[in-house]
């Protein structure tokens, strides 16, 4: 009677057990049909817009690589024009550093360093002032940003 017993139990729960896995295989499978149907849809939806987007850039690309192109020769032109004005600027700079002395001494004026804490100084041309035997310049800054030489 017990071996029935333990049978009859061991049945019901080989039955149990295929029920449970019949019902999840067919959960499982009624998913998968909706996640086909769900990518399916995207892929319908998601194609057109795809290929509109991949004639868009292969009609774009020559002209974003001509445009890159002109550009870097702009850059080419434009850093040439720049050393040659830098070499401009330079040569009157320094025709004006010669000439600064005498020019300087006919007209008394000063050289004075102007510009920001931790930055390069800038010289100023100003006409000096004289009074009460002290020269002070015309050009006013604040105490730290400025040193009269």
């Amino acid at each position: 009677m017990q071996s029935n017993l333990l049978g009859i139990v061991v049945v019901i729960a080989l039955v149990l057990q295929v029920s449970i896995l019949a019902a999840l295989f067919f959960t499982t499978r009624r998913a998968m049909q909706k996640m086909e149907k769900t990518v399916t849809d995207l892929n319908a939806r998601a194609g057109p817009i795809l290929t509109r987007v991949q004639i868009l850039l292969d009609d774009t690309q020559p002209k974003i690589s001509t445009m890159v192109s002109d550009a870097a020769h702009i850059v080419y032109l434009a850093r040439g024009q720049a050393q040659k004005m830098d070499r401009v600027v330079t040569d009157v700079a320094d025709r004006f550093c010669r000439r600064r002395r005498h020019w300087c001494k006919g007209l008394k004026l000063d050289w004075i360093y102007c510009g920001r804490a931790g930055e390069q100084p800038h010289r100023l041309l100003v006409r000096s002032v004289h009074r009460s035997r002290k020269k002070s310049c015309l050009f006013r800054g604040s105490g730290s940003d400025t040193e009269a030489n």
